[in-house]
């Protein structure tokens, strides 16, 4: 069983000694030889430039296999408060966590090698984070505030896999995938250990569980320039990341994270309360069920098609649907009505069984109708007739859930609980006189 954990109080940063990096910059590259030394000096003059405290850059060197690893063995030894770490091992996920996780500098961010982000926005980016209103900040660039240039296609993409976000894990951030974030080291150190990607999914997963423990993101409008040379694989990034929803939307959907027993920042957030009862849209209800529809019919078919080598049709139905089932209803039951925690879990699976009962008459009875019809109809035939049931089995089953399954009860306000043997922020108010020429590069 996962143990208490206590996050701290948002406090200012304790003053540091001269010369000590209150902000730990991360760039994570692989085989950038051509953007690295120019994309470092040039943060690095406008931080000496515009950041009123001393600051670090570190580069995190992916298993390059071309001059990187030179080119920033030498930037460090030339350019004073630039460092370089080397992972034999790809992965931005993966880098950010060896950096951040062995990093002394209270603030970490960390920004990718094109410098597509408007470097303007990096201090209001950790300026909460500093101040201690804040417990991480990304930059945004779905705000209407934003200003961005970029194709139709990455445009796209952001904003459909910001959709799957917000529908599927309940994400209430605007942009998951910008790389340009920062992080208290305190908060990084007690989330850090949850997140299991070490891919691009890393971001989206740190979001997510933070915002699940209550704490405050802080979302900074960027100005955003696509980089046309960016070697990213749109296609198997976004697979991957599509990977890293279901499996974190399944662990919070069964329970298997601890994010529940984390004590909140501040004692009466909203979500200490019991959120079992608590009423959600009907427009963000029929959102989230059709993403987890869409995801529960992909998996219904391939399983049908699997069974069906090995026996008949309507066998292999029965057994596809029974096991589809039982994961929409685990998976709506967290992320689209908000049900919380073990209680009354196995009521609503029986409930969600004889839901998946009409379902099963609706998707039998039309096999058997076009049994009935052609003698030997073609595979792709039975699969346009079962979508075709499902979809009429998919508009019934939500009614269902929505007034008898799950239906909407009042709130009710839980009484917060009271931590014991609490972890102390390692933080202490900057006092107002403190020279600022201590902090001064």
């Amino acid at each position: 069983m996962p143990t208490e954990t206590t996050l701290p109080r948002r406090e200012h940063l304790t003053p540091r000694a001269p010369g000590e990096p209150v902000l730990d910059v991360v760039v994570p590259v692989f085989n950038e030889e051509k953007d690295l030394e120019p994309c470092v000096r040039r943060l690095h003059e406008h931080l000496t430039r515009t950041f009123p405290y001393a600051f670090r850059i570190t580069v995190a060197d992916n298993a390059s296999t071309d001059r990187t690893p030179e080119i920033a063995a030498g930037l460090a030894a030339a350019v004073p408060g630039v460092r370089s770490v080397r992972l034999e091992q790809k992965g931005r996920g993966r880098a950010l966590r060896t950096v951040w996780s062995g990093s002394e500098a209270p603030v970490l961010a960390y920004m990718d090698v094109d410098l597509s982000t408007d470097l303007n926005a990096l201090l209001p980016l950790v300026a909460p984070l500093i101040s201690g209103h804040s417990d991480l900040a990304i930059g945004t660039r779905l705000a209407r505030t934003s200003r961005v240039v970029r194709g139709a296609k990455r445009e796209f993409v952001s904003r459909a896999y910001n959709l799957i976000l917000r529908s599927s894990l309940a994400a209430r951030f605007s942009d998951a995938q910008c790389g340009f974030k920062a992080i208290r080291r305190d908060v990084a150190e007690r989330l850090l250990p949850l997140v299991e990607d070490t891919g691009w999914f890393f971001d989206t997963e740190l979001l997510v569980l933070a915002e699940r423990a209550g704490l405050r993101i802080h979302e900074v409008p960027v100005d955003w320039v696509d980089d046309p040379d960016s070697t990213v694989h749109i296609a198997r990034t976004a697979v991957e990341d599509l990977k890293g929803v279901w499996r974190v939307g399944r662990a919070l959907a069964v329970g298997a994270l601890p994010l529940d027993r984390l004590a909140r920042p501040f004692g009466d957030d909203p979500r200490d309360r019991d959120l079992t009862g608590v009423p959600r849209g009907l427009a963000r209800q029929l959102l989230g069920f059709c993403v987890i529809g869409v995801l529960s019919t992909l998996c219904y078919l391939a399983l049908y098609s699997l069974f069906r080598l090995g026996t008949g049709a309507q066998t292999a139905n029965a057994a596809a649907l029974l096991l589809s089932a039982v994961a929409n209803t685990a998976a709506n039951r967290r992320l689209t009505f908000g049900v919380r925690g073990r209680e009354r879990a196995l009521r609503h699976q029986a409930q969600g069984l004889l839901v998946f009962g009409i379902g099963l008459a609706l998707t039998a009875g039309s096999l058997a109708a076009l049994g009935a019809a052609t003698d030997r109809p073609a595979h792709g035939t039975e699969l346009a007739v079962l979508i075709t049931a499902n979809l009429a089995a998919t508009v019934l089953r939500f009614l269902l859930f929505r007034s008898w399954v799950f239906p909407e009860r009042r709130a009710t306000t839980a009484p917060i609980r009271a931590t014991t043997d609490p972890i102390r922020a390692t933080t202490a108010p900057i006092r107002a006189t403190t020279d600022l020429k201590d902090h001064t590069r």
